[in-house]
């Protein structure tokens, strides 16, 4: 039996506990009250505070001035063992229609999509249960009616439903909620610079690695040698170093990247090794070097970006 008990809003949040829901929409916050085969609910507004954000993995965590008889928090369940092939529900507004419940199947797991700032977001549940704009937010249950995932996104070139609809698994939610509200942000490390996206740089010939846009004069990267792309006099493109490793990682794309910078924290020295391309002073010719650079990892600046994105 599905306990469609939830916090929801202008799009669907999540009550984790009875004053703290998870959202990955505006402040404005709505509580319902829909118990299986009951059809009166009470449905009031309240205010909410911004305890945290980590657009790094599309989550919010707001506090709701709200008694606590009004709000029931859901059962929360695990990620843990999740099988292709089991059923899976979704609760949400799509299109603004709320209360909807739809039926599916765990698709895949494993999968990856991408975070309102381009970071990715791995270990991504998959499912067809229908998931339109709206569900955002919204809990992904299991058959007996705990939460295993939040609702985040969709694959389709329409704008709706294709069934290819993507949650985050319930165990990394707990851990960023977790840390959201004891510390307010997530640090993440970083190298600091920019970098080319994978498939900009293919176009250019490089089939493996990131290649290093801009490195700041400021940077660990910069003081430690990693060198960015540049224009030259004659109006020619010197490209920068390609990273192609961190530490024994090997880096193929911008995700390898990220997915390597996790296990690691601001201030921790990693080894980075890059394809650099030099030029033979006894031929016109230029070689490709590898060159392995220590790096000093500082934290990321994510949360002063998501506070841009949440102020809109």
């Amino acid at each position: 039996e599905i306990k469609d008990k939830v916090a929801t809003s202008k799009q669907q949040r999540v009550a984790a506990s009875p004053t703290t829901p998870l959202s990955q929409a505006p402040i404005r916050s709505t509580s319902m009250r829909n118990d299986a085969g009951v059809t009166n609910y009470a449905r009031k507004v309240y205010k909410a505070k911004v305890v945290g954000v980590d657009p790094g993995k599309d989550i919010a965590v707001l506090k709701i001035d709200a008694p606590v008889f009004d709000l029931f928090p859901i059962d929360v369940g695990t990620s843990t063992g999740l099988k292709v092939g089991q059923s899976a529900y979704a609760i949400g507004n799509p299109f603004g229609l709320d209360h909807t419940l739809t039926v599916g199947v765990i698709s895949g797991i494993g999968r990856e999509v991408k975070s309102p700032i381009g970071r990715p977001i791995t270990n991504v549940i998959q499912t067809d249960a229908a998931i339109n704009p709206g569900n955002s937010g919204g809990p992904l249950l299991s058959s007996s009616g705990k939460l295993i995932g939040m609702n985040t996104s969709i694959y389709s070139p329409s704008g709706a439903s294709a069934g290819i609809g993507f949650a985050i698994p319930i165990d990394s939610v707990k851990f960023i909620v977790d840390t959201l509200i004891r510390d307010g942000k997530i640090v993440r490390p970083v190298l600091g610079i920019s970098f080319l996206e994978s498939k900009q740089a293919r176009a250019l010939g490089i089939e493996k690695g990131v290649l290093v846009l801009d490195v700041p004069t400021n940077s660990n990267a910069y003081k430690a040698g990693l060198r960015g792309t540049k224009r030259t006099e004659s109006g020619l493109i010197d490209i920068g170093d390609i990273i192609i490793k961190v530490e024994n990682l090997k880096i193929n794309t911008e995700a390898d990247l990220f997915a390597a910078l996790e296990s690691f924290k601001p201030g921790d020295v990693v080894r980075v090794t890059v394809n650099r391309v030099e030029l033979d002073a006894s031929s016109p010719t230029a070689k490709l070097i590898q060159k392995t650079i220590p790096i000093q990892l500082k934290a990321s600046s994510e949360i002063s970006i998501s506070r841009f994105l949440y102020s809109q």
